[in-house]
């Protein structure tokens, strides 16, 4: 499968940041596994410290 790259500015990748914490909150009030947003919010916090 071909990686896409799309460009982002920093007010853009804090939204998905803000967003995928905010499904993160959901699934541990669900008691639901959050490895796959952990894996995404570490991902796009580490482009935003660069």
């Amino acid at each position: 499968m071909r990686k896409k790259k799309i460009k982002l500015d920093n007010f853009e990748l804090k939204i998905i940041i803000k967003s995928l914490n905010e499904m993160r909150n959901n699934l541990l009030k669900e008691l639901k596994s959050t490895d796959v947003v952990d894996e995404l919010l570490l991902r796009y916090i580490t482009i935003l410290e660069k």
